[in-house]
C-alpha cells in the first residue's frame, strides 16, 4: 500500500496503563509532552463485559500534540486484580513496553540516576549505541558521520519504556518531538510483545486478520551481536531473538523512510527457550502496562473477522468509557487487545 492510500487500520492507538491514583502518572507523562485529552468511566458490570475485569473504571486519555496514534490511556481501577509486570524481567511471555524518541537520551539517563540515588524504585540500563540501518560503504570513525541510535531501557513499577535518540538521520513520519516538554520526547513510536513460536503461526493473525503491514521479518539478534538486546531481554550466551514488525498500511515495505509510528514489534524467542508466562499480569484490570488498542473503520467488519479467527474470548461490541464502540479479544499469541471504531 502506498503512502497516499487510505488505511483500513491505524497504528497502535494507545498504550493503556492500569493505576490506582492517576495524578502521579499524569505528572510523569506531562514531562514527555503528553496532556489530558479525554476522561470517562464505566461501572463494574460494563467494565467486566468489555475488559474482563469486575471493577469500576475511570480512564484518562492523554494526547501528544497532534498525534493520531501512540497515545496513553490511564485506567484507574477501583479494584485492581494484581500489581502487573512491575520491574520484572522483560524476558517473559506477556511482556509489554513502550518506546519513544527523544532529543536527549543522556538527560533521561541523568534523571534515572537521580531517581535511583533518591531511593525511587527504578531499573535502567546505560545508553547503548546501535546501528539500526546499514549505510552504503564503509564508515570511517572520526571521518564519516556516525549513523545510528543511542537507546536505554527504563523500568518503574507502572511503566516499562525504551528511549532512543537518533544521530545523523531523520524519519519524517516516525516520531514527533514535543520541544516544550522537559524530556524532549515524542509520542510513543512503537510497542513490544514477547512470544515463543518457532512456527510463526501466531504472527499470521496480525497481517491476515487485522490487515497490518509486515515491514520487517526474521531479523535475528544474538547474545553476541547486540549489547542493548542482551541487557534489555536478559539474553544468555548462545541465545537469540527474532524480531517481526507490523505497521499500519500507510507505511511501506520498500521505503524505510516512510515508516510511521504505532508500530508493533513482536520479539520471538525459540520454543526451546524457557520463558515464564505473565499474560495474567498484563491484561486490563492489572496495574502497569496492560493493554494496547487499535482504531479501525467499520468495526463490524473487524468484529466478524476476529470472531472467525483463532482469537479467543471475543466480547460483544459495546461502548467503552469514552462512549466509543469497541470490542476486545485475546489474540492467538495470548495478548489481550481492544479495537475501537474511529
Amino acid at each position: 500500500m502506498t503512502q497516499t492510500q487510505t488505511p483500513s487500520i491505524s497504528g497502535i492507538y494507545e498504550v493503556c496503563i492500569g493505576v490506582r491514583e492517576p495524578v502521579p502518572q499524569i505528572q510523569y507523562w506531562e514531562q514527555f509532552g503528553y496532556r489530558i485529552g479525554q476522561v470517562g468511566s464505566l461501572a463494574n458490570g460494563a467494565a467486566k463485559e468489555l475488559y474482563g475485569s469486575n471493577s469500576a473504571l475511570r480512564s484518562i486519555r492523554l494526547f501528544h500534540q497532534d498525534a493520531d496514534c501512540g497515545l496513553i490511556r490511564l485506567m484507574v481501577w477501583d479494584k485492581p486484580m494484581n500489581d502487573g509486570l512491575g520491574m520484572d524481567s522483560m524476558k517473559v511471555k506477556g511482556n509489554r513496553w513502550a518506546t519513544s524518541l527523544t532529543d536527549d537520551v543522556l538527560n533521561l539517563l541523568n534523571h534515572a540516576e537521580e531517581a535511583e540515588a533518591a531511593g525511587y524504585p527504578i531499573k535502567y540500563t546505560q545508553s547503548f549505541w546501535e546501528v539500526i540501518y546499514q549505510r552504503e560503504g564503509k564508515a570511517i570513525p572520526f571521518v564519516s558521520p556516525a549513523v545510528g541510535v543511542r537507546e536505554m531501557m527504563l523500568l518503574q513499577p507502572l511503566t516499562r519504556q525504551v528511549l532512543f535518540e537518533r544521530f545523523n538521520y531523520t524519519m519524517p513520519f516516525y516520531g514527533k518531538i514535543n520541544p516544550n516538554s522537559l524530556l524532549k520526547a515524542s509520542q510513543i513510536t512503537h510497542m513490544g510483545a514477547i512470544v515463543r513460536d518457532d512456527s510463526k503461526e501466531t504472527l499470521l493473525f496480525y497481517d491476515r486478520v487485522l490487515g497490518l503491514l509486515r515491514v520487517r521479518d526474521d531479523a535475528v539478534t544474538t547474545y553476541d551481536s547486540s549489547a542493548a538486546a542482551r541487557q534489555f531481554f536478559d539474553l544468555q550466551p548462545g541465545e537469540q531473538i527474532v524480531v517481526t514488525a507490523f505497521d499500519e498500511p500507510r507505511s511501506s515495505t520498500s521505503d524505510i523512510w516512510a515508516a510511521r509510528p504505532g508500530r508493533l514489534y513482536i520479539v520471538r524467542f525459540p520454543d526451546s527457550t524457557p520463558l515464564a508466562d505473565r499474560h495474567g499480569s498484563s491484561r486490563p484490570g492489572c496495574l502497569g502496562l496492560s493493554l494496547y488498542t487499535y482504531r479501525v473503520p467499520n468495526l463490524e467488519t473487524y468484529f466478524e473477522r476476529v470472531k472467525a479467527s483463532a482469537a479467543r474470548d471475543v466480547t460483544e461490541i459495546a461502548l467503552n468509557e469514552f462512549d466509543e464502540r469497541s470490542f476486545s479479544f485475546v489474540a492467538p499469541d495470548g495478548y489481550f487487545w481492544t479495537l475501537i471504531e474511529g
